[in-house]
């Protein structure tokens, strides 16, 4: 049975997190794995939450200290580590937990069909409402029905079909072969913003064979993981903005040649413009200065977002 490494990025505020998402992991019915851990500057402690691990376990968690680098830099960290002897990448954030199945169904699948990129669905509560799974793909895009128990299927249109709405996609659901892990990394400057959906395209670009299965790989944690505790009113969200704009804009050099594609990218840049924009305006109705240093950085590489700001202020005067 060829070798998988579970890569899971830690930083939490909470006792038991990490090692309910490792629970999850040793209850898989493969057990062809190894571990790491890559601790981004935890608030809470690592060695704390990994002290009540059976000796067994434990000594399968290699642990990976590092000064903070966001979510993409510290699995970047475990892309790195991964052995010479893995076949296989497996994300797992480390407030979700993994379905029993969820390896074996991706190391089947991928070792039956020849693919290098797969994706499980995944399941939430009512917060997460918006991601939804693969059998829903079947009744509006064109799918390639491969096996049916699990159901997994295979996009013609992947690419384009990703970028219309990747509310189907989860790091937590996504396992790669070597020849990606080997090459593609996370974009780890543009932290809580577009880096997870940079890395998809990437990998979907690179693939030999990009495959998708309906059985839910993984349950959702619901927020208690802090990388994404993020709202228009936070002083970073103008930053996590821009940065998702700057991937965006990376990702349009990738589909030059695909107008479809480039119409989808231009719109989620246009939202990415009026969401910085309202939040600033959020700014001044609460009596705070807005943000003019990140404004100016923005301007500096993207003018068009002077233009958004004259449309919304023409459309507010308008109503």
């Amino acid at each position: 049975m060829a070798k998988l490494t579970v890569i899971i990025p830690f930083y939490q505020k909470e006792a038991g997190i990490l090692r309910r998402a490792l629970d999850s992991v040793f209850r898989q019915t493969f057990q062809g794995f190894d571990i790491v851990v890559v601790d981004d500057e935890s608030p809470y402690s690592i060695d704390l939450e990994l002290e009540p691990l059976e000796p067994e376990r434990r000594a399968r968690v290699r642990v990976i200290k590092q000064k903070n680098g966001g979510p993409g830099g510290a699995r970047n960290t475990g892309l790195d580590a991964i052995p010479a002897d893995s076949a296989f990448a497996a994300f797992l954030d480390s407030d979700d937990e993994w379905t029993p199945d969820h390896l074996q169904n991706a190391y089947d699948a991928m070792t039956r069909f020849g693919a290098d990129c797969y994706w499980a669905s995944i399941h939430g509560g009512d917060d997460f409402y918006y991601h939804f799974g693969m059998a829903e793909l079947k009744k509006t895009e064109t799918a390639i029905e491969l096996q049916d128990k699990p159901m997994v299927i295979e996009l013609p249109e992947m690419p384009v079909v990703m970028l219309k709405n990747w509310s189907f996609l989860h790091l937590s659901c996504m396992v790669i072969g070597r020849p990606l892990f080997e090459k593609i990394r996370f974009e780890a400057e543009l932290r809580l913003a577009a880096e997870d959906v940079l890395f998809f395209c990437d990998c979907v670009l690179a693939a030999k064979r990009v495959i998708l299965c309906d059985a839910a790989g993984a349950e959702r944690g619901e927020g208690i993981n802090i990388f994404h505790s993020i709202d228009s009113s936070s002083p970073t969200f103008l930053q996590q903005q821009l940065n998702t704009w700057v991937a965006l804009n990376t990702l349009e050099r990738r589909f030059v040649n695909r107008p479809e594609a480039l119409a989808y990218i231009q719109q989620y840049k246009q939202t990415a413009r009026n969401n910085a924009l309202w939040c600033q305006m959020g700014r001044v109705k609460r009596r705070q200065v807005p943000q003019f240093n990140v404004l100016f950085r923005w301007f500096r590489r993207d003018p068009g977002i002077v233009q958004s700001a004259l449309a919304l202020a023409v459309g507010k005067f308008s109503r």
